[in-house]
C-alpha cells in the first residue's frame, strides 16, 4: 500500500468530528478609544447662502363683484359653522340626557329584579319550612298545590311589573330623540 492509499484509508476510518460553535465568552475589557478621536476636528461646512430674488407683485384691483362674492361666501360659511356647532351641541346634550335616562331606568329595572328574586327566595324558604311540618301526604300535596298557585300568581305579577317598567324606561329614553328628529325634519321641510 502506498502512502497516499494509507492516508485515504485513515481518512475514511476517522469519524467526522463534531464542530462546535464558539461559545467561549471573551472576558477581556474593550479597548478604550484613543484620545486622538476626541481631538480630531471634523471639517466644518457651511450652507451656502443665496439671496432670494425679489419679485414685485403687481398691484391690481380686485373687482368689486368678486370681493363681494368672497365676503358673502365667508359670511355664509361662518353662519353655517355656527348652525352646525349649535346643532352638534344640541345633539350631544340630547344623547347625554338619553343615556342618563337609560342608565337610571336600567338601575331601577335591576333593583326590581333583585326585589322579585328576594321575594321568590323568601317564599321558597317559607314553603320548605311549612313542608317540614306536614304530617300526611295529603297535606304535602295540598301545600305544594297552594304554593305553586301562589308562585304562579306572584311570577305573573312580577312579569307584568317588569315589562311595564321596561316599556316606561324605553319610552322615556326614546321620546326625546324622537321629538328631536321630528323637529329637525320640520325645520328642513
Amino acid at each position: 500500500m502506498t502512502v497516499q492509499a494509507k492516508a485515504k484509508a485513515q481518512a475514511r476510518a476517522r469519524k467526522p468530528q463534531k464542530r462546535t460553535t464558539m461559545s467561549d465568552v471573551t472576558t477581556s475589557k474593550p479597548k478604550a478609544k484613543s484620545a486622538n478621536f476626541a481631538s480630531t476636528e471634523m471639517p466644518k461646512f457651511e450652507i451656502p447662502r443665496f439671496d432670494l430674488p425679489k419679485f414685485e407683485i403687481p398691484k391690481m384691483e380686485v373687482p368689486a363683484a368678486f370681493r363681494e362674492f368672497a365676503e358673502k361666501s365667508v359670511t355664509q360659511a361662518k353662519d353655517n359653522w355656527e348652525k352646525m356647532k349649535a346643532v352638534s351641541e344640541e345633539a350631544t346634550d340630547l344623547i347625554e340626557d338619553s343615556y342618563a335616562t337609560a342608565s337610571k331606568g336600567a338601575a331601577d329595572y335591576g333593583l326590581k329584579v333583585i326585589e322579585a328574586s328576594r321575594a321568590n327566595a323568601n317564599s321558597m324558604f317559607d314553603y320548605a319550612a311549612e313542608l317540614l311540618t306536614v304530617k300526611s301526604l295529603s297535606e304535602a300535596v295540598e301545600l305544594s298545590t297552594s304554593h305553586a298557585r301562589k308562585q304562579f300568581d306572584a311570577l305573573s305579577a312580577q312579569t307584568k311589573e317588569l315589562s311595564a317598567l321596561a316599556q316606561k324606561v324605553t319610552t322615556e329614553t326614546v321620546e326625546p330623540i324622537k321629538e328631536s328628529v321630528s323637529s329637525a325634519f320640520k325645520k328642513v321641510a
